[in-house]
């Protein structure tokens, strides 16, 4: 991270042991290059990664997550950017009080790359919370995730 005042955007990564044989498309190494490449794309030069490798997306006391946490609440951060809305969290409610509440109120934009989320855009979330639930659906079958 900058220390000259820029705020920066975060880049975060979430991987759960449960989905640890799911392949690359779901590694860590995976899921920085995507958002490396689409902050890079952006424009974004100023980021950091927040990594919680081996953590369920149904707790939110992660790490990586609450040192990322701190950070927007000192303004370090103006953009978060997920690979996908799982990758935030899998606590829909929760995940939702974040993207709908707590982002909002920091001024923090939030990208979920792979499911067209972007709270920039106009209407961008109104569908978010119903993409929330259906993919976080699948995993209820006593899947921890």
């Amino acid at each position: 991270m900058k220390g000259n005042g820029t705020k920066i955007t975060a880049l975060y990564c979430r991987l759960s042991q449960d989905d640890g044989n799911v392949g690359d498309s779901m590694s860590i190494q995976s899921q920085k290059a995507i958002l490396e490449k689409y902050a890079r794309d952006m424009g974004k030069a100023a980021y950091a990664f927040y990594v919680d490798d081996g953590y369920s997306g149904t707790n939110f006391q992660r790490p990586s997550f609450q040192r990322m946490i701190a950070d927007i609440e000192d303004g370090k951060i103006d953009t978060v950017i997920t690979k996908d809305l799982s990758r935030l969290g899998r606590n829909y409610l929760e995940s939702g009080a974040y993207i709908e509440v707590f982002f909002p109120q920091r001024h923090v934009r939030y990208i979920a790359v792979n499911d067209g989320v972007d709270s920039e855009q106009s209407g961008g979330l109104d569908i978010t919370p119903f993409k929330n639930i259906l993919k976080n659906t699948r995993h209820l079958g006593g899947v921890n995730c």
